[in-house]
């Protein structure tokens, strides 16, 4: 482990920033949510479930009264609601400093979303690179605005079958699948930054992981839920990899952050290594490709 302990500490003042963070009502993203708004950003609390984003909120506010945190509707397994909700943030704020791309579900029984989309590819990998496609231009007037997409070390079980996507010709394997979806985020960061580069655009593209930390996430493991007990971490240290990805002044484009524990469930966020076929380019251009053919959402990167 690195000696250099980076935690709450560290985490500048983001006062007159603006940060969106998806599925925040519970978990990580509530955490990172919480952790952004006692930091003065103003926070958009963005789920499916709004009682929940207002009980949320509502905890955040009673921490802290001057929290500047709201609720917007986003379900990720809808086009038609990420569209409304990146219209309807357009209306009311005219930057965004910071996106976070943490809402997912993970190893739920074979479902599709309302466009037809495999569940888990759908929502974890083909929502957010909707809705960033478009807040593209938000971001991209934004001075210092960063992406953040939440990967897994799951990412390690994925590997795309681009003929069988949504798992209509395969039986179906949740844990495969959750694995698809992690190493889509992995291509989706890379390529986003390779493009942006390549655009002259300063926007950074990250990505993290947050190891082994209890959340709601494993609901549908009843082993993980047992084993959370004796190797997790607790939410506010299994934020942390999130949160230097989104806020650290040290941090480049295309990096990735986990713990930096044994197999990386535990530890302190540091820069790690994804495998080698995330890091393959003609797998991610394909995806991307296929992505804006499925979503029907272009990215204008000028």
């Amino acid at each position: 482990m690195s000696k250099f302990k980076w935690d709450g500490n560290n985490i500048p003042n983001q006062k007159d920033r603006t940060a969106i963070v998806t599925g925040s009502s519970s978990g990580i993203g509530y955490e990172a949510a919480r952790v952004l708004a006692n930091k003065e950003a103003e926070v958009i609390i963005a789920v499916r479930n709004t009682r929940k984003g207002e009980a949320a909120m509502k905890k955040i506010k009673e921490q802290n009264k001057n929290a500047n945190v709201s609720v917007m509707v986003l379900d990720l397994a809808s086009l038609e609601s990420i569209k409304k909700f990146a219209a309807e943030f357009k209306k009311k704020y005219v930057r965004l400093d910071l996106l976070i791309n943490n809402a997912g579900v993970m190893i739920p029984p074979y479902s599709k979303t309302a466009d037809g989309f495999e569940l888990q590819m759908g929502t974890n990998h083909f929502g957010h690179f909707a809705l960033t496609g478009l807040l593209m231009d938000l971001l991209n007037k934004t001075e210092n605005s960063r992406v953040v997409n939440i990967s897994s070390a799951a990412h390690k079980y994925g590997s795309l079958d681009f003929d069988d996507l949504n798992w209509e010709n395969r039986r179906y394997k949740a844990w495969n699948a959750y694995g698809d979806s992690k190493i889509a985020n992995l291509y989706f960061t890379y390529e986003l930054q390779r493009r942006l580069h390549k655009s002259g655009s300063r926007v950074l593209v990250t990505a993290s992981h947050p190891g082994w930390t209890a959340t709601d996430l494993q609901r549908h493991s009843g082993l993980f839920n047992f084993m959370n007990k004796f190797f997790a971490m607790g939410l506010e240290q299994g934020t942390l990899p999130t949160l230097r990805a989104a806020v650290d002044d040290e941090v480049k484009g295309g990096e990735f952050y986990g713990p930096d524990g044994w197999q990386e469930w535990k530890g302190n966020p540091v820069v790690v290594e994804s495998n080698k076929l995330s890091k393959d380019s003609s797998i991610a251009q394909k995806l991307w490709d296929v992505s804006e053919n499925l979503t029907g959402i272009k990215f204008n990167l000028d």
